[in-house]
């Protein structure tokens, strides 16, 4: 079945233009895909620069936690040759560098939408509607599209080319962690912000194509040197240079089946930094000293689909016309677009059609840069002395575009590599070895071989991310190929609704959309505590038809966050083609929590009994604070309702928390009233009852409004 399939998409056109968008946007607008591991921003202008004048933003993987951002810029352009533009005036050769920059003069962005197959959950966490800050992501619900998610948007072009872009995103857990991206090229004649046709002449020569740097990633840039964070110290691979002769085997491929090396891929990650004394390579984090690896990311886009022409819609397996590394800087500047500029149109062009700019130092269409290069100079961007960095270069084409004809270019951009468990592991193991330079293992590599170099240890396991990513890309290839009818999960529970107690967290959620489809299993919580972006723990497997769960088993004082997972029992998981067989479930991303419940204590019985966790409190003694909760303080056993007041010895009030929920318990984050955190010293803490309180057995007063007490704090820093 997957063979017919896929010759079949091969000979069909994909992609139709809906009715005529008549009315521009502005290139500033964005729609967010975050329904997966991979998540990011697209823009209206259909090429993404991800600074967003505070850091770069956009291809987060894994999105579980924070700083994991890949993205830096997304150039992207387009040309052709023997052109007549809308003044008549000829041009040998005529390019597009489509940004933000040229807006409203060449590329004229005219929609931008997001499409669902089904509403967001509403998720809530003692009475606060977490989900609402997210309802914004999409315009519309498609309950007959098959992607989670769908971003439209389409833009006109000077050159009377119409781009329609659309960005398809799974939320299965095997293809959640890349986009495919559908390209159409459309020769409408457009040439402004209205949708009247202009030109009717064949477009001749039409090349399309990208230079793409990754950061790989934000966090590990921070780790490593700041400059990272736009990618200076990025290797670029390749691979597919015998794909011509391998694509007949795409139809055979399976998850069994070794991974497809040949597959017409590039992919980028972060390598050594000249100025650092250590190896550098996965960032481990040596400035906290735990070691974790934090850049395990590879970054990359795989070609599925170029149309060999306007009439033939088979797969062109000699594209990408261009597949390499590009100095990141180093491109031709358009500057005003005017006819002075001609030779930097025919630079462009040439760089769209492999030549590099400025000379074959900065560029390589054919090379694997890390290969070559490596062996001479650990710093990669001193390959070509280009601050900027390298980018990956991918150009397509060059197609004849009849006036009404179109194009289409299929793609899909990934991130892959070591999981999160893992960095914890290597990374400890070689700070170990790091800080005792005696210390030499052994080490085991990931073939169950042992090395007695930590370095090498380190980096081999790194390096199976290049494995790791042309898995996706596979995936991606196979999900292509089977028409995107790839085993879906069933749908998550339209409602999670999460409430702390006094001797227990109660959650419950509506049944699914999908209980009554047949290899329904039923409902998986998974816990995580101290903080959201951590590992989470499978802590409830449930059958069909349950809508409710205690958790009885949470500690008092620690913050506790959930999501729940609709699964399936395999049964339409079994043939191994797209993915791994067996259950699979509703993306965690759909229902998980960001803000925590807590298992309250019951009042107080008198105010003696009133304690404060840790006291004294030391920011040393992390085994005795809050795990994930740096600088909290809990008042425990405290009356339902009452006024805490927290002074210095000095009797400056610096803090006023109101106690109103009835519970025995209250936090507070060492800060004063303005936000700052509290230095050293000693603390009074006021106690004021605001509520009489009785035993709700023998009716006899506990305390009344108005007693108070005092406690002493003492906190150490």
């Amino acid at each position: 079945m997957f063979r017919l399939k896929y010759l079949l998409i091969t000979f069909l056109p994909v992609f139709i233009f809906s009715s005529p968008v008549i009315a521009q946007i502005a290139g500033t607008q964005t729609r967010y895909i975050r329904v997966g591991s991979l998540q990011s921003k697209f823009s209206a202008i259909g090429s993404e620069r991800a600074w967003n004048n505070v850091y770069y933003e956009g291809l987060t993987w894994p999105s579980d936690y924070l700083l994991q951002d890949n993205a830096v810029i997304e150039r992207t352009f387009m040309g052709c040759t023997d052109f007549i533009d809308a003044q008549n005036q000829h041009w040998d050769f005529y390019t597009h560098n489509i940004s933000t920059a040229y807006e409203g003069r060449t590329i004229f962005p005219m929609d931008i939408k997001e499409t669902a197959k089904f509403v967001n959950p509403t998720i809530y966490v003692d009475g606060v509607n977490i989900s609402s800050p997210y309802l914004e992501d999409v315009d519309s619900i498609d309950e007959n599209q098959i992607p989670d998610r769908i971003v439209t948007n389409i833009i006109n072009t000077s050159m009377g080319i119409t781009m329609k872009r659309r960005v398809l995103a799974f939320s299965q857990q095997y293809h959640d962690n890349y986009f495919i991206i559908e390209y159409t090229f459309k020769n409408t004649g457009y040439v402004e912000q209205n949708n009247t046709k202009v030109l009717n002449s064949v477009l001749k020569g039409f090349r399309f194509g990208f230079l793409n740097r990754y950061s790989v990633c934000r966090e590990g840039a921070d780790k490593m040197g700041y400059d990272q964070e736009y990618g200076k110290h990025s290797w670029v691979s390749k691979r597919g240079e015998d794909y011509p002769l391998r694509a007949n085997e795409i139809s055979a491929l399976t998850e069994s089946t070794p991974i497809p090396d040949w597959l017409r891929a590039g992919f980028e990650w972060t390598g050594q930094r000249a100025e650092n004394n250590y190896d550098n390579i996965g960032s481990p984090d040596i400035l906290t000293g735990t070691g974790r690896l934090s850049s395990p990311q590879f970054a990359g886009v795989v070609t599925l689909h170029v149309d060999k022409s306007t009439v033939d819609r088979s797969d062109d397996v000699n594209q990408p016309a261009v597949l390499g590394w590009h100095a990141g800087d180093t491109y031709p500047n358009l500057g005003d677009m005017s006819i002075t500029t001609a030779p930097l149109q025919q630079s462009m062009y040439n760089m769209l059609s492999g030549i590099p700019y400025k000379g074959s130092t900065n560029g390589h269409p054919s090379e694997r840069m890390d290969e070559v290069y490596m062996p001479k100079v650990s710093d990669p961007w001193k390959v070509h002395n280009d601050g900027g960095g390298t980018g990956l270069w991918i150009s397509y084409g060059p197609w004849d575009i009849a006036s009404g004809d179109s194009v289409v270019l299929v793609l899909a951009v990934g991130v892959n590599g070591l999981d999160r468990n893992m960095c914890w592991e290597i990374g400890k193991r070689w700070m170990q070895a790091y800080n005792n330079p005696s210390d030499n293992g052994p080490f085991v590599l990931p073939d169950g071989s042992t090395t007695t170099d930590e370095n090498v240890y380190k980096n081999t396991w790194v390096n199976t991310g290049k494995d790791s990513i042309m898995k996706t890309f596979s995936r991606a290839v196979r999900n292509y190929g089977l028409t995107y009818n790839i085993p879906q999960p069933p749908l998550p529970p339209s409602l999670f609704d999460i409430k702390s107690g006094g001797d227990r967290i109660s959650l419950s959620w509506d049944l699914s959309l999908t209980e009554s489809e047949p290899g329904f299993g039923g409902y998986k919580i998974f816990r995580a505590v101290g903080k959201p972006d951590t590992t989470f723990t499978e802590i409830a497997s449930l059958p069909p038809g349950t809508s409710n769960f205690d958790d009885v088993t949470a500690n008092r004082g620690f913050s506790y966050y959930y999501y729940i997972s609709a699964f399936s029992d395999g049964i339409n998981n079994s043939d191994g083609i797209p993915n791994p067989m067996g259950h699979l479930l509703s993306s965690r991303f759909y229902t998980k929590t960001n803000i925590g419940a807590y298992l309250r204590r019951q009042a107080g019985a008198s105010l003696s009994d009133i304690r404060i966790v840790p006291n004294p409190y030391n920011i040393r003694s992390t085994q005795l604070n809050y795990t994930g909760e740096p600088d909290k303080i809990m008042f425990l056993n405290i009356p339902g309702h009452c006024i805490i007041k927290i002074y210095t010895e000095n009797g400056d009030l610096i803090k006023t928390i109101p106690h109103e929920n009835g519970s025995g318990d209250e936090r507070w984050n060492s800060n004063t009233t303005s936000g700052q955190v509290v230095v050293s010293g000693v603390y009074i803490v006021h106690f004021t009852v605001t509520e009489d309180y009785k035993d709700t057995s023998t009716g006899e007063f506990k305390y009344r409004k108005g007693d108070s007490a005092y406690k002493k704090l003492i906190i150490i820093r």
